[in-house]
C-alpha cells in the first residue's frame, strides 16, 4: 500500500508540475490564434488581395503573415502537445493502470476499482 501511495504523490506532483507551463502554452496558442483569425479577416476583405498575386498580398498584409508564420512555427514546434501534456499523461497512465483494476483521474489521484467476481 505504501507504494501505491508513493506513486500517487509523485503522479499528482508531476500533473500539477504541468499545469503552469500549459497554461502559459495555452495562452500563446490562443493569441496566436487571434492574431492570425484578425489578420486572416483584414487580407481577405481587402478588394486589393483579388488583383494581385497571392505573394504580393502577402506582403501587403504583413501581421497576417508574421501570425500566420508564427502559428505554423508553434504547431511544428510541438505545442500541440505541450497544450494537451498533463491529459496525455493521466491517459497513458489509465491504460497502464486498467491491468491492476486501478485508474486516475485528470490531477493523478489513483482510483481503486472493485475487484470483478469470478464465478
Amino acid at each position: 500500500m505504501f507504494y501505491l501511495k508513493a506513486f500517487e504523490r509523485r503522479l499528482t506532483e508531476y500533473v500539477s508540475c504541468l499545469q503552469p507551463a500549459t497554461g502559459r502554452w495555452r495562452m500563446i496558442l490562443i493569441v496566436v490564434s487571434v492574431c492570425t483569425a484578425t489578420g486572416a479577416w483584414n487580407w481577405l476583405i481587402d478588394p486589393d488581395t483579388q488583383k494581385v498575386s497571392f505573394f504580393s498580398s502577402l506582403w501587403n498584409h504583413p501581421f497576417f503573415t508574421i501570425s500566420c508564420i508564427t502559428l505554423i512555427a508553434l504547431f511544428f514546434a510541438g505545442i500541440h502537445k505541450r497544450v494537451v501534456a498533463p491529459s496525455i499523461i493521466a491517459a497513458r497512465c489509465r491504460t497502464v493502470l486498467a491491468e491492476y483494476n486501478m485508474s486516475c483521474d485528470d490531477t493523478g489521484k489513483l482510483i481503486l476499482k472493485p475487484r470483478p467476481h469470478i464465478q
